[in-house]
């Protein structure tokens, strides 16, 4: 009978206790994913925003913010479509190539040498130049950009030492399937080839290209120095990628939190374009550091440049963006 008693008592203590809980429960639940784990730049931008919006807000609604890690919920590609359905995931970081099914503008965000230098592109993500992109995106995918992370540099990876014009010449390199790519790569005179991006370290292990080019994040995950250790320093991308936000989940929301998201979401780009742009260069000292691969210096940059521009404005004009592409370059 004791025992008994006791069983009872804890189960309305159980009971109680999930009541309690449930009761507890908040009135606002949003959902962010990311395709890795706690300690990537872009998992760390969205746990800053997640903090700053709590801090911001002083509403009487409570918020809990639920990040599914790891690819739980698929890639960037599939999160995008999910904030245009509202769905899912309410916000999320993801690269422009992914939202560009919805918004061709998208693409205008980081086209090889557009910006000058880090200095270049952190006064462009930080004024209000890149607006009609974040305006087309709104309109056409109804997904807002709250701000921008990235800043990994790319620069090219060769199976052999490169340091000026005449070197890369014709020199066969795996390109991403954007035609903005193949048309750069082909002006700094080399040989374009798209590739699956799985497909690159088998693809110069087996002399079917040469070189291709990435950021020190992605050289260290897929270790493409294995195949191609020789680092040509030429900073050809600076990458952009966006923070966005479902805006049917956000239209739903108070006014007071949506204001705190949008200030939070700037603040919290901010810090993680610090994050990942000194992360970049500390990855890439660490493999040299470790005799993985050896850097080299590109001496004819200026080159390149020159070789980029005609091919920029073309592209920007394409796509009916000729004063944009005019307003991110006259940014000092």
């Amino acid at each position: 009978m004791i025992t008994k008693i006791v069983r009872l008592a804890s189960a309305s203590l159980l009971a109680g206790a999930l009541s309690i809980g449930a009761s507890q429960a908040a009135d606002i639940e949003l959902h962010g994913a990311s395709q890795f784990d706690e300690n990537h730049a872009f998992t760390r931008l969205m746990r800053k925003f997640e903090q700053l919006t709590q801090l911001y807000y002083q509403g009487d609604k409570s918020v809990e913010f639920v990040m599914h890690l790891n690819s739980e919920l698929g890639l960037e590609a599939d999160y995008f479509q999910y904030m245009n359905q509202g769905v899912s995931v309410d916000y999320a970081v993801v690269a422009p190539a992914h939202m560009s099914t919805y918004s061709k503008w998208a693409t205008l965000y980081d086209p090889p040498m557009l910006y000058r230098d880090h200095i270049h592109w952190s006064k462009v993500l930080s004024s209000n130049v890149l607006q009609p992109i974040e305006d087309d995106i709104l309109k056409r995918a109804d997904v807002r950009i709250l701000g921008y992370g990235g800043g990994g540099t790319r620069h090219l990876i060769v199976n052999k030492a490169v340091t000026n014009m005449a070197e890369i010449k014709d020199v066969p390199i795996r390109v991403m399937g954007a035609p903005i790519q193949t048309k750069m790569f082909q002006a700094f005179g080399m040989a374009p080839t798209v590739i699956a991006y799985a497909e690159v370290y088998n693809a110069i292990q087996t002399g079917r290209i040469d070189a291709a080019e990435n950021e020190a994040a992605g050289i260290q995950q897929m270790k493409f120095y294995e195949v191609g250790p020789e680092i040509s320093l030429t900073g050809h991308s600076i990458t952009v990628r966006p923070l966005c936000f479902g805006n049917k989940a956000f239209q739903k929301l108070p006014a007071d939190l949506q204001a705190a998201i949008l200030q939070a979401g700037r603040d919290a780009s901010t810090y993680g374009r610090v994050v990942e742009g000194s992360e970049d260069t500390l990855k890439l000292l660490q493999m040299q550091a470790e005799k993985k691969l050896t850097t080299h210096q590109f001496t004819e940059r200026a080159q390149l440049v020159s070789a980029a521009a005609p091919v920029l404005k073309e592209f920007f004009a394409d796509a009916g963006a000729a004063d944009l592409f005019d307003a991110i370059q006259a940014v000092k």
